[in-house]
C-alpha cells in the first residue's frame, strides 16, 4: 500500500498548519471588516455547471472529473466565481461574499503550484468600477497586515480588444489575449512568434507605449476611474495594458498583485459579467501567503506536567484553559516531558508534584529563554 500524498498534495500539520489558520483568521476579519458574507459551496458539483460556457480556458480544461455510482458527470471545483450563478441567483443586489476553501485542479504540479489548494476569495455581485478600488485596497491592508511587499498591477480587457479593433488587428481575440497574457511568463520573442501566426504582432509595440498614449481610447476611462477611487482608499496601482488574466469572463479592469519575493502572482481578479449582472473580485491563494507572510503565533501554548499528581495537574490544567489558555497535558518523567515540549514548540512547562501540591506553587519554565519562577494558585 503507497501512503504516500499523491503528487500535487500536501499534508499540513504543526506549524504549517496553524500559519495557515491565522492567515485564514486575519483575511476572514478584513473581509468581514468591509461588509462581505461568509459562503461556502460544495467541493463536487455537475460537471456541465462546472465547465459554463468557459471551454476554452486553460483552468477549465483542467477540471478533475469522476462519476458517482449513478453514473453521474461530475466535477471537482476549480474556483468559486462560477458557483456564485446559483447563490447569488435571486438576492439582494449587490451581494457581498467572501469564501475560504479547497480548489482542485488536474495540471503539472511543482513546489508553488499545487493541485489542491486554497483560494480566499471576495466577490461582489452587482458592482462598478467604485468597487473594484474596494477590493484592491482590502488586498492592500491584508498583504500590509501579513508583512508581505505587494506591488498592484491594472489592465482592462475591454480597452485591449478596443486596441485590437481600432489598430485593425483581425483573428480570434481570445486567442490573441491569451497569447499576449504569456508576456510574463514567456520570452518576448516567442510571444511575437506566437502573434505572428495569429497576424497580431504589431499589438506587442501599441503595448510598450507610455500610458498617456492610451488616453485616447474610450475604454481607458476605466483605468482613470479606477485610479481615482484608489487615491480615495490611498492605493497604488501600476497600469500594465499588456495585463489580461487567464479566464475569459473577465470584461473590465483586471488586476495582479506581485512581491519581488517571488516570481508567481500572489493574488489577482477583476471586473467580469455573470447572469448579467457586472461583478468584480480577487482571489488570494493561501499557500503562496503562507510562503511570504510573517504570523505570530496568536496563542502560547502551555504543558501541565503531571509527575504522580494527576488530579491536581488536571484541576490547573482546566483552570487554566478556563482563562483562555491552550494546554497539553503530559504524564511522566520531566525529561521527557521537556523533550516533547521542544519538538512541538510549547511555550511553557508547569510541574505539579508532590511537593508543589503541599506548597501550592508550581514552578513553571519558560521553554524559550530556560528561565522558572513559581506560579500560585
Amino acid at each position: 500500500m503507497n501512503i504516500e500524498t499523491v503528487k500535487g498534495f500536501k499534508d499540513y500539520i504543526g506549524e504549517n498548519a496553524e500559519k495557515r489558520q491565522a492567515i485564514k483568521g486575519i483575511l476572514a476579519t478584513i473581509f468581514e471588516k468591509y461588509g462581505f458574507e461568509l459562503a461556502e459551496t460544495p467541493i463536487i458539483e455537475y460537471e456541465d455547471f462546472v465547465r459554463g460556457k468557459n471551454n476554452d480556458d486553460e483552468a477549465v480544461s483542467d477540471i478533475y472529473k469522476l462519476k458517482d455510482k449513478g453514473k453521474r458527470k461530475l466535477a471537482l471545483r476549480y474556483e468559486f466565481t462560477f458557483q456564485l450563478k446559483r447563490i447569488a441567483k435571486n438576492i439582494k443586489l449587490p451581494y457581498k461574499r467572501y469564501q475560504i476553501g479547497e480548489v482542485f485542479r488536474d495540471e503539472p504540479a511543482n513546489p508553488k503550484r499545487f493541485r489542491q489548494f486554497t483560494q480566499c476569495d471576495v466577490d461582489i455581485v452587482g458592482s462598478s468600477v467604485k468597487d473594484g478600488a474596494e477590493m484592491l485596497a482590502i488586498a492592500k491592508e491584508a498583504l500590509d497586515k501579513l508583512k508581505i511587499q505587494n506591488e498592484i498591477y491594472v489592465g482592462n480587457r475591454r480597452l485591449l480588444n478596443e486596441i485590437l479593433d481600432k489598430e485593425k488587428i483581425k483573428g480570434d481575440k481570445e486567442k490573441i489575449l491569451r497569447e499576449i497574457d504569456k508576456l510574463d511568463k514567456l520570452d518576448i520573442e516567442e510571444v511575437r512568434k506566437n502573434l505572428k501566426k495569429l497576424n497580431a504582432e504589431n499589438i506587442l509595440e501599441i503595448l510598450k507605449k507610455p500610458e498617456s498614449f492610451f488616453e485616447k481610447y474610450d475604454s481607458y476611462s476605466e483605468i482613470k476611474e479606477l485610479r481615482k477611487f484608489c487615491d480615495y482608499y490611498g492605493v497604488k496601482m501600476n497600469f500594465l495594458p499588456s495585463l489580461v488574466r487567464g479566464l475569459s469572463y473577465y470584461n473590465g479592469n483586471v488586476w495582479e498583485i506581485k512581491t519581488k519575493e517571488m516570481k508567481e502572482t500572489i493574488c489577482g481578479g477583476g471586473s467580469y459579467l455573470f447572469e448579467n449582472n457586472q461583478c468584480v473580485g480577487i482571489s488570494f491563494g493561501l499557500d503562496r501567503l503562507k510562503i511570504l507572510a510573517e504570523v505570530e503565533r496568536v496563542k502560547e501554548k502551555i504543558l501541565v506536567l503531571s509527575i504522580n499528581e494527576d488530579k491536581e495537574a488536571i484541576k490547573l490544567a482546566q483552570k487554566l484553559r478556563e482563562k483562555g489558555n491552550n494546554v497539553v497535558m503530559f504524564y511522566g518523567k520531566p525529561s521527557k516531558a521537556l523533550d516533547y515540549a521542544n519538538a512541538y514548540k510549547i511555550n511553557k512547562v508547569i510541574f505539579v508534584g508532590e511537593k508543589e501540591v503541599k506548597k501550592k506553587k508550581f514552578k513553571i519554565k519558560d521553554m524559550e529563554s530556560g528561565k522558572e519562577r513559581e506560579l500560585r494558585i
